[in-house]
């Protein structure tokens, strides 16, 4: 059992969903490439017979659409790593050593290159031995088709990774949404981004994950294990269920008295007794003007239902998000539940 554990899978099998994802945009992003460096190829014959595609292509298109997330599957080590493989391969051809030793020399070149650029790509490995091997005739082969097929590559990448969902290139450190300097709220008790590159460099991980990755998994590690108390519990539990409304056409004054006499941040806007979009207190800051109504300043939050999980509703509540959600159901507006309701819950269950 011990030795299955050892050279058994690593890693958790992908949904079909998501192996279908990546199939689908290395085959786009492939073809794309193919097509690139037919239309870049000299005229004059078939084209399309010979696609100009290298064998290491299909090695970067797999880290580019299968994990997206990693490292080594950013442009920079993308197309700079190719490209130095590359041009390191054809300079130990210029030596006229023999074959023998022009392949590995040239791997090893090539490594020394990616890690002297900070653009480690394991496709550039091969890159190099692939170009030692069939030797072209010269530094052209650089440019075309490696650099131009590595930039066809990111780009399939950047597009087909966005329209499915998934970001790329990497996720860079997550700004405050409120525009200053400090971290987030949630994160302001993490280490600092240079000591998780440190700490990430001592593990040597740093091929692996990025900072930003990392801090988000320690997050939401932390926001799980946080919300462990609230097991059970469910927006039926927390809402306030004898709400204050308004309808569409409250007028602007009207809504001003009404924050005012409840002390409200946020009023639903409700029609027909159907959920309508929220009003926030904030939104009337600096407006005069009274033709304006509830319907002009709401805005849609999509709805929790009764059964939501309260440790969802934290997440949505969290900084940056929203004030309050509604809770609806079949479309109607059954209660709300607030960042205070939310609060005052974890400190209960921290008193405990």
């Amino acid at each position: 059992m011990s030795l299955w554990r050892a050279l058994g899978p690593a890693v958790p099998r992908p949904t079909l969903a998501e192996a279908l994802r990546a199939a689908g945009g290395a085959g786009v992003g492939l073809a794309l490439c193919a097509l690139l460096l037919a239309g870049l190829a000299p005229q004059g014959g078939d084209l399309f017979a010979h696609p100009l595609l290298i064998a290491p292509f299909g090695a970067s298109a797999f880290l580019i659409f299968a994990v997206p997330n990693s490292p080594l599957a950013q442009p920079w080590a993308v197309v700079l790593g190719n490209s130095l493989s590359a041009l390191a391969a054809l300079l130990v051809l210029q030596t006229g050593l023999a074959p023998l030793f022009v392949a590995p020399l040239a791997v090893a070149l090539a490594m020394l290159a990616m890690a002297g650029a900070r653009a480690m790509h394991p496709p550039g490995g091969a890159v190099a031995l692939f170009t030692a091997l069939t030797a072209p005739h010269d530094f052209s082969f650089a440019l075309s088709p490696v650099l131009s097929g590595s930039l066809a590559l990111v780009l399939a990448g950047v597009i087909w990774n966005r329209l499915t969902g998934r970001v790329y290139p990497f996720r860079q450190p997550a700004t405050s949404p409120h525009g200053t300097a400090d971290p987030r709220p949630e994160r302001r008790h993490l280490p600092p981004p240079g000591a998780l590159v440190e700490l990430l460099s001592r593990l040597r991980l740093d091929a692996n994950i990025g900072v930003e990755d990392l801090t988000r998994l320690i997050t939401a590690a932390e926001a799980e294990a946080a919300t462990r108390p609230l097991a059970g519990l469910t927006a039926q539990h927390l809402m306030s269920r004898d709400l204050v409304t308004v309808a569409p056409e409250t007028p602007l004054p009207d809504l001003a008295a009404l924050f005012h006499r409840h002390r409200f941040k946020t009023l639903p806007m409700v029609a027909a007794g159907l959920y309508r979009g929220l009003v926030e207190e904030e939104t009337l800051v600096g407006l005069a003007d009274p033709a304006l109504t509830a319907a002009d300043l709401a805005h849609l939050v999509p709805a929790a239902q009764p059964g939501t999980p309260a440790a969802d509703l934290v997440q949505r509540l969290a900084d940056g998000g929203e004030q309050a959600l509604p809770i609806t159901q079949e479309g109607h507006l059954v209660g709300l539940v607030t960042r205070s309701d939310l609060i005052a819950l974890l400190a209960r269950s921290l008193e405990g």
